[in-house]
């Protein structure tokens, strides 16, 4: 008898235990099978939304380029079309949603140069300087940058400021301005009675950049401190 107990509970932990790994083996064949449902709607979702990302970016570099050539149409425009700071305005506000679509340091440059068309200096500052910050390795727009920055500079008044940029202008890759840099460098000086380091940058002109449209302003100058040591 009690060897014939011992079969059974053998034979009955055996089949226990084959049962056991019958269910183990289906709960893990149902645990990949939702693993691979998960991965893959996963890898959807990526994909969707990577999809999603790259229409989002092209409708809005659509956009801000539909809105950027209006704007373009609009600065541009006859200036007896309509009057001159309605139309600047318009090209500011479209200029600024183009931006807001998509950056760009050329909209920067056209907001800007929008706002010192109104009379706007200090937001015309306040856009060059942040284009200066954000784009100092822009060898193509940077010098023209620097040259609008001084140019609402010297309208304001703000001499010692418009020099500092103007040395800055002088010392950009490439020879884009230099000669402008020189030019109301000179002029300045000339104004603060700064005469010897004046007729230096008129000098530099006439000798680095003889093709410059400014040659002639230079060398006149250059002939005017000439005949006045000769008087004094």
């Amino acid at each position: 008898m009690p060897k014939a107990i011992k079969k059974k509970v053998r034979q009955k932990d055996t089949e226990l235990e084959v049962t056991d790994r019958l269910i183990d083996i289906r709960d893990q064949l149902k645990d990949k099978q939702k693993t691979l449902v998960t991965y893959g709607l996963g890898a959807a979702a990526v994909f969707l939304v990577g999809a999603g990302i790259a229409l989002y970016q092209y409708n809005e570099s659509e956009t801000s380029r539909k809105l950027e050539s209006e704007a373009y149409k609009i600065y541009y425009g006859q200036k007896n079309s309509q009057a001159t700071p309605d139309r600047y305005q318009k090209a500011l506000d479209l200029f600024k949603q183009a931006y807001a679509k998509k950056k760009s340091p050329r909209l920067q440059l056209y907001i800007a140069a929008a706002d010192y068309e109104l009379n706007k200096p200090d937001d015309a500052i306040t856009v060059l300087n942040d284009f200066i910050k954000t784009y100092p390795s822009d060898k193509e727009l940077l010098p023209l940058a620097y040259q609008q920055l001084a140019v609402v500079q010297i309208k304001k008044g703000n001499k010692a400021d418009a020099l500092k940029t103007l040395d800055n202008l002088y010392k950009t890759t490439g020879n884009i301005y230099k000669d402008y840099a020189l030019i109301e460098t000179a002029r300045l000086l000339d104004e603060e009675g700064k005469k010897d380091e004046a007729l230096n940058k008129y000098r530099e002109l006439t000798e680095k950049f003889k093709d410059s449209p400014f040659v002639e302003e230079a060398k006149a100058k250059i002939g005017e401190k000439a005949g006045e040591k000769m008087k004094g």
